[in-house]
């Protein structure tokens, strides 16, 4: 399972599928060592999933998969889709023993197990679970809740200002905290802000190289608010495809872009936004990025959401620091409660 859970990770981080690794054993050898067939894992919608891209690297090595077992990060789909359904293709290839680490939580694409299982294939669940889910958080939380997992980016000094009172706000944190959140856009399905974000600081919302360039993926650009944006607005250049959501509805964004197999959205302002997520308890992660600068006044990464005492206020678990150049990265979740 740690091989198949390495594989994983080769697969792309955004889009609608979740990253999925197998890996085929043959029956034990007189010697008790179970022999690989073959290895696959998930490039992306569209592409052959783990357990079909494992027979077929099997059968081009003139392996018999008759009676051997296929290793899973998460339980076979049951259902086609872009492509077929994956407890059939081991039923068809004689596989006798799955055993995958997690569930999969989709009304259509779940039940692969107890297909499995009615056509006499053993069915074991929950080697290296914790580590699975990781690996698929986005994906399956947008499954299980029906709305985007929401990372929300923040970029401040340390006493919590985002510009100063003239408004000038470039450049708060350095170049390597700015590198960084690139590549943290070219991993995320969709990237959001306001018409204000858009109108005061004219975004591209693009995912860059260090060098500058376009990165190989681009994530949908979504406005948020109901003001026009001017023909000659950075957004409408190269990058991602644009999406105008004409609303303050932050229940009718999360639906919209759920239905465009969004998994990950990363907000990245305004304040207004990234109040009324917060209000709703709709903000899963953190991304703060902290320069070491004061200002005294100015403008707030989010606008009053309705805490007026400490004890009310929601608290996060940090799971990760970085150091990036003289700035830091503060990485927090959202501790799991029933959402409003």
């Amino acid at each position: 399972m740690d091989r198949a859970l390495t594989l994983a990770l080769r697969g792309p981080a955004h889009g609608p599928n979740p990253r999925v690794g197998c890996v085929l054993l043959g029956p034990p050898a007189p010697t008790g060592d179970r022999p690989v067939l073959g290895e696959g894992w998930h490039r992306g919608a569209g592409t052959p999933h783990a357990e079909v891209d494992a027979l077929a690297a099997a059968r081009a090595r003139g392996h018999d998969t008759r009676g051997a077992t296929a290793v899973v990060t998460l339980e076979p789909c049951n259902h086609t889709g872009r492509t077929g359904p994956c407890a059939q293709a081991l039923l068809a290839a004689g596989i006798t023993h799955v055993e995958h680490a997690i569930p999969d939580p989709g009304t259509t694409s779940g039940g692969g197990a107890q297909t499995l299982r009615e056509h006499g294939v053993t069915v074991t669940t929950g080697t290296r679970a914790a580590q699975a889910l990781e690996l698929v958080r986005h994906w399956h939380h947008a499954l299980t809740h029906h709305r985007p997992w929401v990372t929300l980016k923040t970029a401040t000094t340390l006493d919590g200002r985002v510009a100063a009172p003239d408004g000038t706000s470039r450049w708060i944190t350095g170049t390597a905290a700015r590198t960084h959140a690139h590549t943290v856009r070219a991993t995320v399905d969709a990237i959001a802000v306001t018409t204000g974000t858009a109108l005061t600081d004219d975004p591209a919302l693009t995912a860059r190289t260090p060098d500058g360039h376009l990165a190989a993926h681009q994530p949908l650009r979504v406005v948020v608010g109901h003001r026009d944006l001017p023909p000659d607005a950075r957004l409408h250049g190269a990058g991602g495809p644009l999406l105008h959501l004409r609303t303050h509805d932050v229940h009718h964004v999360l639906a919209t872009l759920h239905e465009h197999e969004t998994r990950h959205l990363l907000v990245e302002g305004g304040p207004a936004l990234a109040g009324a997520l917060l209000t709703h308890g709709l903000v899963d992660e953190l991304h703060a990025y902290l320069a070491p600068v004061l200002l005294g006044a100015g403008p707030t990464a989010v606008t009053p959401f309705g805490i007026t005492t400490l004890a009310d206020a929601p608290r996060w678990h940090t799971t990760t620091t970085h150091r990036l150049g003289d700035d830091l990265l503060l990485v927090a979740r959202a501790t799991p409660t029933t959402e409003a």
